[in-house]
């Protein structure tokens, strides 16, 4: 019994460091837009073509146009901070960007909650097509 409680441990464990993994680490709307005003970081919208064209972060890629050319468009510095967002904090989707990052060997991946949704309600610039 005592063994079956150990396993049980240890896979709970090996799920929660998965979906960290494919997650990222937050960051906030205040660091968010310092590093975008300094051009200091690589930004992966997920929200589909439609949306990238409304209106995204300044600089963002189009996360879902460009997957296949993904590895082309990111830094080469694998240490540089790439940060992926979708709609808002109810949004899933920024998952597959930072998966793509980190399969890559991008070592700084976040994500930022707040979305796009989040970005505009602050009152930051945004870019259209």
């Amino acid at each position: 019994m005592k063994t079956l409680g150990l396993i049980c441990f240890a896979l709970g464990l090996a799920s929660l460091s998965f979906a960290a993994s494919t997650q990222g680490t937050g960051i906030s709307l205040d660091e968010l837009k310092s590093v975008v005003a300094k051009k200091a970081v690589t930004v992966l919208d997920v929200n589909g073509s439609e949306s990238f064209q409304e209106g995204r972060i300044p600089g963002a890629i189009d996360f879902i146009a460009k997957k296949k050319q993904i590895a082309a468009l990111l830094p080469k510095d694998k240490n540089a901070l790439i940060v992926a967002y979708c709609a808002n904090e109810s949004c899933p989707a920024y998952k597959a960007a930072v998966s793509a990052a980190k399969e890559l060997g991008y070592t700084n991946v976040k994500h930022y909650a707040g979305g796009i949704q989040g970005w505009k309600k602050s009152g930051a610039p945004v870019e259209k097509s």
